[in-house]
């Protein structure tokens, strides 16, 4: 197993000469001051949207990229000068890259033979891997014959026969379908667990990071927003960029403005009748015409049985999914979404009256995006 600690790390390109700048400018660099500690056998996932800077952390930590400032270890020894064969990792691409003359035997054994290890060493090797990614049966076939499933499973295992002290993921379920890429998250869980390895995996799968991760290091251009355990960035997102992207369905956002009336504050929208009574913990950071925006998870708006604080809306969307059904309510511009496991139904136009989980409703500036703390 290996500590990883990255601290200041910045990566920045030229594109016109395929080089790295040598003067720093604002905003040009695809990775911008990342700090973290990855702990002995800890599995992290790097969360984040296509070209956030996620793969390129990755890439730095293999050696594939060189780093523009910062440094970065592994245990006590700085790697910023490390050749990649030299930093005891394994790494598994989104492309499986396999060699198709060979058998899956062979694709496995290749590496350590060329490092010039004994065949003993490599039989064994291959047979504790093998069985743990439950490719026993396949050493014998060619890569052509094997579905991607059967190919991610290769690879992942040809990326761990050499026991590295770090294993490095790079969005490896990204080609499968969405039953394969469950069983093999499955598979990469367990795995984990039983080799007990260092491991890291990029992805913009928010499912793929809360199923599989210890800490979640969530990216958005170039820059961390957010580092938590999945039910830290769930329930106490740090901004607005965070709180939207995990969840599925996201989190509701709704642009606001407060509303005194009497000894209560209200959400008011533009383009709607709707109001809701402001929670009352807000009673001390909130003020009469305070723009804000309002996050809610579409699991804490509820449908009022009863009296409720808020005006009727009518239901613009209605969804069964089976085990849920989704339904959604215009607010102005804006649509308002939320989940229940009840059988209930309700057409177009139907109107109804809100109620949302007070203590799970969250604040946020409108022109920083950042979270409002009571």
């Amino acid at each position: 197993m290996a500590e990883l600690i990255l601290k200041n790390i910045y990566k920045r390109y030229d594109v016109q000469k395929n080089k790295m700048f040598q003067k720093k400018k604002q905003n040009d660099f695809a990775v911008k001051d990342v700090s973290y500690a990855c702990k002995d056998g800890e599995f992290i996932g790097i969360l984040g949207p296509s070209g956030c800077g996620k793969s390129t952390t990755l890439r730095m930590v293999a050696g594939l990229e060189t780093i523009t400032a910062g440094e970065m270890y592994i245990g006590d020894v700085c790697i910023n000068n490390l050749q990649p064969k030299d930093r005891n990792i394994g790494l598994a691409f989104e492309d499986y890259a396999l060699y198709p003359p060979l058998t899956v035997y062979e694709n496995l054994a290749f590496n350590m033979r060329a490092k010039k290890k004994k065949e003993e060493e490599i039989k064994k090797a291959i047979e504790y891997v093998a069985p743990l990614m439950k490719i026993d049966d396949l050493l014998d076939m060619k890569p052509s014959a094997l579905s991607g499933g059967q190919k991610q499973r290769v690879n992942i295992a040809r990326a761990i026969v050499r026991r590295p002290g770090l294993l490095l993921l790079d969005e490896p379920l990204s080609h499968l379908d969405g039953k394969m890429r469950q069983q093999l998250r499955q598979e990469i869980k367990r795995m984990h667990y039983e080799i007990k390895c260092t491991t890291i995996i990029v992805t913009h799968d928010q499912l793929e990071a809360m199923s599989l991760a210890d800490r979640i290091i969530i990216m958005k251009e170039g820059e961390i927003q957010q580092i938590g355990t999945p039910l830290e960035v769930y329930d106490d997102p740090a901004n607005e960029f965070v709180a939207g992207f995990i969840g599925e369905p996201p989190m509701n956002l709704l642009t606001s403005v407060i509303q005194k009336q009497e000894d209560k504050y209200m959400f008011t929208f533009e383009g709607s009748d709707l109001w809701v009574e402001v929670p009352k913990r807000y009673n001390k950071i909130v003020k009469d015409k305070m723009k804000v925006i309002l996050g809610v998870r579409p699991v804490d708006v509820l449908i009022a049985r009863g009296k409720a604080l808020s005006t009727p809306v009518p239901v613009a969307v209605y969804e069964n999914l089976g085990d849920e059904r989704r339904i959604s309510v215009r607010v102005g511009e804006m649509l308002l979404s939320m989940t229940t496991p009840e059988d209930v139904y309700y057409e177009a136009g139907q109107k109804v009256q809100l109620v949302f989980h007070e203590e799970r409703t969250h604040l946020f500036d409108p022109d920083t995006g950042n979270r409002i703390r009571v």
